[in-house]
């Protein structure tokens, strides 16, 4: 089962909003952040 977007946030150090940003590509995140999050959500 693929981990929740509270899951990916909690484990990558970052909000809710930060991770629905990053994996939808809507707003900006910093290249080191969507970096970490994507990482975590391959997991």
């Amino acid at each position: 089962m693929p981990p929740t977007i509270r899951e990916v946030a909690h484990e990558a150090g970052v909000s809710i909003a930060t991770v629905s940003h990053a994996l939808s590509g809507k707003r900006p995140v910093s290249a080191e952040t969507q970096s970490r999050i994507r990482k975590t959500a391959r997991r």
